[in-house]
């Protein structure tokens, strides 16, 4: 069986890189297609057992497309369906920007693991147009009319869809009316120690951008003067430092050293933005840490109210206060080897297993 998987692009490891690595590590001879890419970079992460192809679309070829790829997001569709795949008996796309729109043969078998649909032209559309103005702002009004025209067809073309959680099986119910398994993504759990004493700091870990609201963390921990460390680089980094007070240091972007540390020793996590499934609380959670989450979305499902965390139930700072403060007054009493063990049920083993299995009963 010869083995195609398509990635949206490849320029840093995260979420959806680490779901594509695991999935050349159960097939190794498979080819790789992406937009673009940092080959040294894939090169350096995928298995060594890796013996296919790296091959990009059009998009590579385009000017400075390694740093201005998103800009040439309205071709993409166009330059998925100019790979040729008809030698391709499997195809797994890993979809969160454009990738299933691939064309493939009328007897091959075309997965989809969808991290997200398209959020900047689904849910989060209005969001997205809000913080643009001007020719940028008509331009892609005018160009996600038509993005989501050919992202609900070219769900036709996926014969499997997997979600990569069940808050994501919904909204893949909901835009491409298309029923879906659940498969989370796999952590590497087994980089953590768990066993180390916990201090007396929170963290709060990730991009600062909007709908992550580190802007929440940095309000709730203004009020209650406790100390919190905010990792993470993005657009709302200048305006939070400014508005964070003397408890509260943001360290920007840290090597997985630093964050490995800081998870090992945090008070909790704090983690109040909506994920589709949110690798860095299940990552805290194998550390030992428990998770301060928003009720919705992945951390709803990953985080076990008063097991291995506490959920609060209004995007709100006031909320987040409150939560902070169950925590702090003992209402909810922790064990960290329990909240690690926990994590297990979404290590790479366990991924494996059930995307193999899920392989196995498709064909």
């Amino acid at each position: 069986m010869k083995v195609a998987i398509v990635h949206y692009w490849w320029l840093s490891n995260r979420g959806g890189e680490a779901v594509c690595s695991a999935l050349v590590e159960m097939f190794p001879e498979a080819d790789l297609f992406l937009h673009v890419c940092q080959e040294d970079l894939v090169r350096q992460t995928l298995t060594p057992k890796f013996s296919g192809q790296i091959k990009t679309t059009l998009i590579s070829k385009l000017p400075g497309a390694a740093k201005f790829y998103q800009k040439y997001l309205p071709i993409m569709p166009f330059a998925l369906e100019q790979i040729d795949l008809t030698a391709y008996d499997l195809i797994i796309s890993s979809e969160s920007g454009p990738a299933k729109g691939v064309l493939t043969r009328p007897d091959s078998m075309h997965i989809c693991y969808c991290h997200s649909p398209m959020r900047y032209i689904w849910d989060m559309y209005h969001s997205y147009v809000s913080s643009m103005v001007g020719f940028t702002r008509l331009f892609f009004q005018l160009f996600a009319h038509k993005m989501r025209i050919w992202d609900r067809l070219s769900a036709d073309r996926v014969d499997y869809f997997i979600a990569n959680s069940n808050f994501v099986a919904s909204r893949i119910k909901k835009y491409y009316r298309r029923e879906s398994e659940v498969i989370y993504p796999p952590v590497d759990i087994g980089k953590f120690d768990h066993t180390r004493p916990r201090e007396n700091f929170y963290l709060y870990l990730g991009q600062l951008v909007g709908y992550k609201r580190a802007d929440l963390a940095v309000d709730a921990f203004n009020e209650l003067g406790l100390p919190l460390i905010v990792v993470g680089e993005g657009e709302l980094y200048s305006g939070l430092k400014k508005r964070a007070g003397d408890n509260i240091q943001l360290m920007g972007r840290q090597p997985f050293d630093v964050i490995k540390d800081l998870l090992e020793r945090c008070r909790a996590l704090v983690f109040p933005g909506v994920e589709d499934f949110g690798i860095v609380p299940v990552e805290a959670m194998a550390a030992g840490a428990p998770v301060i989450a928003y009720a919705k979305g992945g951390g709803l499902e990953t985080v076990v109210h008063g097991v291995t965390g506490i959920h609060f139930y209004e995007q709100s700072t006031v909320a987040l206060i409150s939560a902070v403060q169950q925590l702090e007054s003992g209402e909810f009493m922790f064990s960290s080897p329990e909240i690690s063990i926990h994590a297990e049920k979404y290590s790479k083993d366990v991924f494996v297993k059930s995307f193999l299995s899920f392989v196995d009963n498709c064909k």
